[in-house]
């Protein structure tokens, strides 16, 4: 008769029973384990609830989380615009459109981009993932970046938000015009001189096979996620720079001219406020100068922390650390130059 040993490290012998016994294969402590790991989470609760709750109710993180939620749900509509309007790009406009629609001359398609910007009514957040599509189609690069500084500043949305929060005084209006797209032309133009392919990384070209709405599908999933994880960390460290800034040092350097054009500058970088958003906020900002606001106004739709992260994602970091210094100077000499002129 064959032997049948049922102790907890065993094996089954008994080749005659169809059934192994019941302790065959089971570690013996596992029911013992069970309750203290059990025990032990109910204690990390009531642990939790007595000496985390205090702060999840501090006024300084309710802010921080007001003012995150509000960046993200702010701008997502407008990136799920953008990422759609990239996917229909993708799926529905041939290649040859683009070569048609531009001239061949780079130098002078940076400029006509520029203007095309106003066509798009969307933020920031949105000109992206379209630049990013314009690219991946044959757009020349420089005419792409143009496209992506301009639309959000000089879209007429933009253009009607900032004149409601400016009443009688049409001169702001026509001076973030100028400005933006001025902007906007220079670094396209700086680019196409000094730029580098190594440096940016240029979205792969879509293939054009398939269905057409199956690749509009593919296209607009794989943007989104890609990109809506970038807005959150830019959301996120946006909100904390928010929190981070005291007042009470805003309203002293704001006597100093130059000194307030550059803090409105850093601060428009660092609010990441939407370019629908952003003239109400600088409007009320009593204690700067309209030159000040000019420049809060310009920087903001193309030097923020979300759009830092987004076009760090999207193309590249080697593109992000040469773009975002150049882009964020001539912002602040241009619109310095523009209100000195017209404010």
């Amino acid at each position: 008769m064959s032997e049948l040993r049922t102790g907890p490290r065993s094996v089954w012998t008994d080749d005659d029973s169809p059934l192994p016994p019941d302790s065959w294969g089971r570690a013996g402590s596992a029911r013992s384990a069970l309750p203290w790991g059990f025990t032990l989470v109910i204690v990390l609760l009531v642990v939790g609830r007595f000496t985390l709750a205090p702060h999840l109710t501090a006024p300084a993180l309710q802010t921080w989380s007001t003012i995150f939620v509000a960046i993200c749900v702010q701008a997502l509509p407008f990136l799920v615009f953008g990422v759609a309007l990239s996917a229909a790009i993708t799926a529905f406009v041939p290649a040859s459109f683009w070569t048609r629609a531009l001239p061949g001359n780079p130098a002078v398609a940076v400029p006509v981009a520029g203007v095309a910007g106003a066509v798009l009514p969307g933020c920031e957040c949105a000109s992206v993932p379209v630049a990013s599509g314009l690219m991946a189609r044959g757009v020349a690069p420089a005419a792409a970046l143009a496209f992506l500084l301009a639309s959000p500043a000089i879209n007429p949305i933009v253009l009607v938000a900032t004149a409601v929060a400016f009443p009688g005084q049409p001169l702001m209006v026509l001076a973030r015009f100028g400005a933006s797209l001025t902007v906007a032309v220079l670094v396209g133009w700086l680019w196409l001189r000094f730029g580098r392919s190594q440096w940016l990384r240029i979205p792969s070209r879509p293939h054009d096979e398939g269905p057409r709405w199956t690749r509009f599908g593919e296209a607009m999933r794989h943007d989104l996620l890609h990109a809506g994880g970038f807005l959150i960390v830019g959301g996120l460290a946006a909100a904390t720079l928010n929190v981070a800034v005291p007042r009470e040092w805003l309203a002293a350097v704001a006597e100093v001219p130059w000194l307030a054009i550059l803090v409105m500058a850093l601060l428009a970088v660092l609010l990441s406020i939407c370019s629908e958003a952003d003239a109400f906020v600088a409007a009320s900002m009593t204690a700067f100068s309209p030159t000040a606001k000019l420049a809060f106004l310009v920087v903001g739709p193309m030097v923020d922390l979300k759009l830092i992260a987004l076009q760090a994602g999207t193309f590249g970091g080697a593109f992000t650390a040469r773009f975002v210094p150049l882009t964020f100077a001539l912002a602040v000499l241009v619109s310095t130059l523009f209100g000195w002129l017209l404010l």
